[in-house]
């Protein structure tokens, strides 16, 4: 059963690259996850900042396609062309994208909103999902579970892995 859940995890990372137009949404998610992973352990106003960019880097690529070019008035936005889970997923990713940035930026967290200055696991989840909003794939319940099974074994992955070169 766990060989089906890292199959449909290697589908989830390895598609982002197979697409040229989602490299440039995808490198920068890693970029964050792994210069958050080489450095302090503990959420502080850096990591909320880091955090915030990610999110509103992700939620930013999976928007852009829903700008339809208008011959008379540019660009507008059609929602209707995201699947509802698609749409629900990317406004929560704006919030609090927007909410993790203002709290770096002001060095205050919203009450009950610490969290956010977690970059591991929300890095994780927007690279992991990035293929699902992308519309490269489709939203399913095995891929979502094969996300929130495989979350812990990762992040002890990269939390072990990396600590040799953790805050040199």
């Amino acid at each position: 059963m766990i060989e089906h859940y890292w199959a449909a995890f290697a589908e989830l990372i390895a598609v982002p690259f197979e697409h040229v137009t989602l490299v440039w949404g995808i490198v920068p998610l890693y970029f964050g996850l792994l210069l958050n992973e080489v450095t302090a352990d503990k959420a502080n106003f850096r990591t909320a900042l880091q955090t915030g960019f990610s999110f509103l880097w992700a939620g930013a690529q999976w928007l852009w396609p829903c700008f339809v070019p208008h011959a008379a008035h540019g660009r507008y936005l059609e929602l209707n062309a995201m699947l509802p889970v698609n749409l629900l997923v990317t406004f929560l990713t704006i919030v609090f994208g927007v909410v993790a940035l203002v709290s770096g930026i002001r060095k205050k967290y919203p009450r009950h909103l610490r969290f956010i200055g977690h970059t591991r696991f929300g890095t994780y989840f927007m690279i992991t999902i990035f293929p699902m909003q992308s519309h490269c794939l489709s939203w399913t319940w095995d891929r979502f579970l094969a996300i929130a099974v495989l979350a812990v074994p990762i992040w002890l992955l990269l939390h072990f892995g990396l600590m040799p070169v953790r805050n040199r």
